[in-house]
């Protein structure tokens, strides 16, 4: 599925994130990796979502752009054995997605595959966890829709905000694709307590999900920024001096 870059660019192997790294005055337009970014949908604006459906746009999607949606593997321009999963659209028409039924769908199946050679992300990245797989599944289950809701409706708690309940998940899902194992894009690491807080206490974490400018946008090719709450939870966290709670 954000994937934060704050060094200079490094190159890296073909199953790796490839993207620019974030620097100052850098006229960077993300890629729409939606097909809405025209016409964006505002039907649903004011909809609270359902805790208990997933989404492809806020659960699925970034899963797949962090991990798999990557230069060289499943972007537009790579297509690897004509699979595409950069929109809703890609994925249902490319990537084999039997509804309602995960274990009939490629997409799933080679997720979870055991072999690492035949697993998706393949060896070395590291494989999806069984939460991101847990939410593919479920929303195969659910019928592979692309339901929408307003991430931004209701109200917004930005009080206490838990590292392990509020900000690993969104890391996880964002960014841990690019920003894991040897080679982690742009030299940054994001997979532990301690490497998210350095880029929170250097604000470049803030800086690039707010869009601020200067900074290049994350999530990195996503056409929009993340809901605005979950914006202002990161910045809590990262006021509250980026605690390991």
């Amino acid at each position: 599925m954000i994937a934060l870059v704050f060094g200079v660019g490094v190159t890296l192997s073909i199953f790796s994130c490839k993207h620019s790294p974030l620097g100052m005055d850098e006229d960077v337009t993300p890629i729409d990796t939606t097909g809405n970014n025209n016409n964006p949908d505002t039907s649903t604006a004011g909809t609270p979502c359902d805790p208990n459906v997933v989404y492809f746009e806020w659960d699925i999607l970034p899963i797949l752009r962090s991990n798999c949606a990557l230069s060289g593997c499943h972007d537009e321009a790579s297509h690897e054995d004509g699979v595409v999963l950069t929109t809703y659209e890609k994925v249902m028409s490319t990537a084999d997605v039997d509804p309602f039924r995960p274990g009939n769908s490629k997409l799933y199946k080679m997720i979870t595959d055991n072999d690492p050679e035949d697993r998706m992300p393949p060896a070395p990245n590291q494989a999806l966890s069984s939460a991101q797989a847990g939410l593919i599944n479920q929303w195969i289950q659910q019928g592979a829709k692309n339901e929408s809701c307003d991430q931004n409706a209701g109200v917004c708690n930005t009080d206490n905000v838990s590292y392990v309940q509020d900000i690993r998940p969104v890391i996880q899902n964002n960014c841990l694709g690019c920003h894991s194992g040897s080679a982690p894009s742009g030299g940054v690491l994001l997979d532990s307590h301690a490497n998210v807080a350095a880029a929170a206490g250097n604000g470049r974490l803030y800086g690039a999900i707010s869009w601020q400018n200067g900074y290049v946008p994350m999530p990195f090719g996503a056409s929009n920024p993340l809901a605005q709450c979950t914006v202002d939870k990161i910045k809590s966290w990262v006021d509250a001096g980026a605690p390991n709670n």
